[in-house]
């Protein structure tokens, strides 16, 4: 029921019922006219024909003598042109010209009932001081005549007398003729249509394709427009306008809209950062400020008179001082990293020679604590990264593992190993000391701001906590692998960059 609904509501169906009602209405009228102004408007015709016809027979009289051979001729000719009898007669109804001799005998009889036809105006059909045309039937033969009857200006009495087919059945006939036209024309006008509507309802119904496609922010189908300068082909322009328009606004809201949430989402970031920070600095700086507060106030009480030992209450204040300043500097650094507020500043350099540097530098508490370094890679090794950063990463690794290395046999061992993959593009650095394994429920923690896997450590190690945390911030925003591995007789650290082949 649905789809025959739809179907009514199509414009092809409406365009075919359309043209039916219109042939039906047109039949119909003509049918009409057929039934009730056919005849007078036949009668009118043949009316207007006999009055030409005796305009010309009076005008031969005038022109020539009536017993001219030249006017009987014309006579002649104007009867059997039009299918007429004619009968002329002079004073005393003498015969003067007759075409039909039944004609003139029965004009005596028809004169006869004038009165009666006069008076009866029905079969009157045209009247004026000179001419009568009336209607009249032969009973007897079953036909119908017009009679036309007329004084010509030489006095002579005029008789046309013109047979009258029978209306009734031309309109029997006619209508019957409309009636098959009415048909077959709504039979071809039906394919017509169809083939027409067709033309029409294909672009209307890709137009509404689009716009629903349009609705749904399906901006991808375009109209295919032609050469033609037509209404629908205009409309498919303007719809195709208005699908870029509203494609290329709503892509400029969307990207306003992003931006907008890049504004929020900063703005709750930096928000948590600083309430982060304060919670952090706030936790880490207790204990140093606690200490610097008490060394102070024994200074300030004169608890210790020798100078040594201010010395010693001022040596610590000033190294409490120095954590907090390194602490802060390392959370603000921290932040940064994992708030992606820090730009890196990417260049190719050679890793192996920054390792060397960072042992090196660490010599002198490798001698104190007797500590072996291997590291044997002379080859240069080319990485895509921030140098400041990954120093920083490698020197976190190596302290820690200098913090943490115990002897095997005696010796304490911190092994450095670089493994490129170069189908992979990448190279992993490794750090290496013996000692004691992590346990399995720290490996994950350790990567977090100031947890200690280690509580028994003092603070003479020099830690601040979030040397594993800074290498978690660099290693998440190059989005390389970073980890932690218990060795059978050590702990190995290791971090992923990208390789330079």
């Amino acid at each position: 029921m649905e789809h025959i609904k739809e179907n009514f509501k199509s414009i092809r169906v409406k365009l075919f019922l359309t043209l039916c009602i219109v042939v039906i209405v047109i039949i119909a009228f003509l049918i009409l006219t057929n039934n009730f102004v056919l005849e007078t408007f036949y009668l009118y015709s043949k009316t207007k024909g006999l009055v030409s016809i005796y305009d010309r027979i009076n005008s031969y009289y005038v022109q020539e003598d009536d017993d001219s051979s030249k006017i009987r001729l014309e006579l002649e000719k104007a009867a059997i042109n039009s299918n007429l009898d004619i009968l002329i007669q002079s004073e005393g109804n003498i015969s003067v010209y007759s075409t039909n001799r039944d004609f003139m005998s029965n004009i005596t009889d028809l004169n006869s009932i004038n009165d009666k036809i006069t008076r009866n105006r029905k079969n009157i059909v045209f009247k004026n001081d000179k001419i009568m045309v009336r209607k009249i039937e032969d009973s007897t033969k079953g036909i119908t005549f017009l009679m036309f009857s007329a004084k010509l200006d030489n006095d002579y009495q005029l008789y046309i007398r013109m047979p009258f087919a029978s209306i009734k059945e031309s309109v029997r006939i006619s209508n019957k003729f409309l009636y098959l036209i009415g048909g077959f024309t709504i039979l071809v006008g039906g394919i017509v249509v169809s083939f027409i509507s067709r033309r029409f309802t294909t672009p209307i119904l890709e137009l509404n394709s689009i716009a629903n496609k349009m609705s749904k922010l399906d901006f991808s189908h375009k109209y295919r427009t032609t050469d033609t300068e037509d209404e629908i082909n205009n409309l498919g322009k303007s719809i195709n306008t208005m699908s870029d328009k509203l494609e290329n606004t709503i892509k400029q809201l969307k990207e306003t809209n992003i931006e907008l949430e890049k504004d929020i989402e900063e703005k709750s970031k930096i928000d948590e950062m600083r309430k982060q920070f304060i919670s952090d600095v706030s936790h880490e700086l207790k204990t140093p400020i606690a200490l610097i507060q008490g060394y102070s106030e024994g200074l300030i009480e004169n608890v210790n008179t020798d100078d040594e030992n201010r010395k010693f209450y001022a040596s610590v204040i000033l190294d409490e001082a120095n954590k907090m300043d390194k602490l802060v500097a390392q959370l603000l650094e921290l932040m940064k990293l994992e708030y992606g507020k820090r730009e890196f500043n990417n260049k190719e350099f050679d890793v192996c020679e920054l390792i060397k540097e960072v042992i090196r530098k660490s010599k002198v508490m490798l001698e104190e604590k007797e500590i072996t370094v291997q590291f044997d890679e002379d080859a240069s090794v080319m990485v895509l990264a921030d140098d400041f950063y990954i120093e920083q990463v490698i020197t976190n690794y190596f302290t820690n593992a200098i913090k943490h290395v115990k002897g095997e046999n005696g010796q304490k061992l911190i092994k450095i190993n670089i493994t490129p993959y170069i189908e992979n593009n990448i190279v992993r650095i490794s750090v290496f000391n013996t000692g004691e394994n992590i346990k399995e429920e720290d490996l994950t923690r350790i990567w977090n701001r100031f947890y200690k896997a280690d509580e028994s450590r003092n603070r003479e190690d020099g830690g601040t906590g979030i040397g594993l945390s800074l290498v978690k911030a660099v290693m998440n925003n190059y989005k390389k692998q970073y980890g932690v591995i218990n060795k059978e007789n050590g702990v190995e650290f290791y971090f992923d960059l990208e390789l330079i082949v």
